[in-house]
């Protein structure tokens, strides 16, 4: 799946940070947020679905080669590059990954320009969690997190970390409460996501949503790809965008 047909453009937030974006689509808006190696002609082929169902997506470019195939040697160069940045947290808990602060802002950009209940943001594996962060901005209305891996799960205290600041998570929490659901997507053997949905289900309760794909896959929208989870997917934002 190729980007050819994607608008190439970018954004830069208030603290002059700029990243490349790729959007196309009519409607309601969605930040997908691509895993690593970066923008595979996966994650395009599944941000392509969310354009058929009648979505504006928009693709940052984080990391990565864009369009390049899921490989090893992707996935090192990749791996070497987040390794290496202070935009990314790796193995820190208690911490917000400070891309966040851009992605928000990205958020907020495509909101103020679309209108609506506000915008879609889903993450996956080493990005999963970041949905989450940017739910502390009122502009995100339907948070998706997939396979959420960061922090690495090296130990139980970061296979439960989500990937938030302790003022995050309050906030977090607050809108939560307030009826902002999230929805969480994992299959259910595995090892990279750790005890991430116990904990969200603690701290969300009723709020979560969790659904658990049976077997030992990771990437459940993209490279492992199951039915029952874009179709879920789509049925939440398709409910939260179009109020």
């Amino acid at each position: 799946m190729s980007l050819d047909d994607w608008t190439r453009g970018s954004h830069t937030d208030a603290d002059a940070t700029t990243h490349p974006t790729y959007r196309r689509g009519t409607g309601p808006g969605i930040v997908v947020i691509h895993e690593l190696p970066g923008l595979t002609p996966s994650v395009v082929a599944f941000a392509e679905e969310l354009v058929d169902a009648g979505h504006t997506v928009v693709l940052p470019s984080l990391f990565g080669r864009d369009g390049a195939a899921m490989g090893g040697l992707e996935v090192a160069r990749s791996f070497a590059k987040v390794c290496v940045s202070r935009e990314f947290t790796k193995l820190a808990t208690g911490e917000t990954t400070p891309v966040a602060g851009w992605l928000r802002s990205l958020a907020r950009s495509l909101h103020e320009e679309l209108g609506g209940p506000g915008v879609g943001a889903l993450g996956m594996c080493f990005t999963g969690g970041f949905a989450l962060a940017m739910m502390v901005d009122d502009s995100v209305v339907a948070p998706v997190l997939c396979q959420p891996s960061a922090p690495f799960p090296v130990g139980r205290r970061r296979a439960a970390d989500l990937n938030l600041s302790p003022a995050d998570l309050e906030t977090v929490r607050r809108r939560a409460a307030g009826g902002c659901q999230v929805l969480g997507v994992q299959y259910d053997e595995d090892p990279l996501t750790g005890t991430r949905f116990r904990t969200l289900e603690r701290e969300l309760g009723e709020a979560f949503l969790r659904v658990d794909l049976p077997g030992k896959g990771h990437s459940t929208v993209t490279e492992d790809r199951s039915q029952v989870a874009v179709a879920r997917v789509l049925d939440f934002f398709g409910e939260k965008l179009r109020g």
